[in-house]
């Protein structure tokens, strides 16, 4: 951990085709080896697929459907007096975007015999109907810290 001074935030580019950050975020988040062009193709292609389908703005569907994915609290692991106890933590909003993206990413990526254009765009509509596996992992992870409530007071 750095010891003296922050590291500064960098100005993410835009995607050129929505001018969008979100969209950017998503296009890293899905990219492989480096390979940007390829991650480009897949969102593209996907929100193409959730306007054919949804009929509507699909910028609109995907910051929703994000918004839905995010996750509020985690449960971390803390260590008192030789025990270790499962503490329920409120995360950061960059943290949840990073989740929320990643877990999308790997469920998109276990629908076996689907391209992943049609991948991501079948998980996006599902998170935009709050249903799909990246709600499912959202709920068991809020359902782990509701559990654990009564270890908060550990939380520091």
């Amino acid at each position: 951990m750095a010891r003296r001074r922050r590291a500064e935030k960098r100005v993410r580019p835009v995607d050129p085709k929505y001018n969008s950050e979100l969209v950017s975020r998503v296009i890293r988040a899905l990219m492989k080896s480096g390979k940007k062009t390829v991650a480009e193709r897949i969102v593209y292609g996907a929100l193409e697929e959730i306007e054919k389908k949804s009929g509507q703005d699909p910028i609109e569907v995907l910051d929703q459907a994000i918004s839905n994915m995010k996750p509020k609290v985690e449960v971390k692991s803390r260590r008192v007096g030789g025990t270790t106890y499962p503490v329920p933590v409120e995360i950061r909003s960059t943290r949840q975007l990073s989740l929320a993206l990643r877990w999308m990413t790997a469920s998109a990526s276990g629908r076996r015999g689907v391209q992943m254009p049609k991948a991501v765009a079948a998980e996006l509509l599902d998170a935009y109907n709050q249903q799909g596996n990246v709600i499912k992992k959202r709920d068991d992870t809020h359902r782990m810290a509701q559990a654990n409530k009564a270890f908060a007071h550990y939380a520091w």
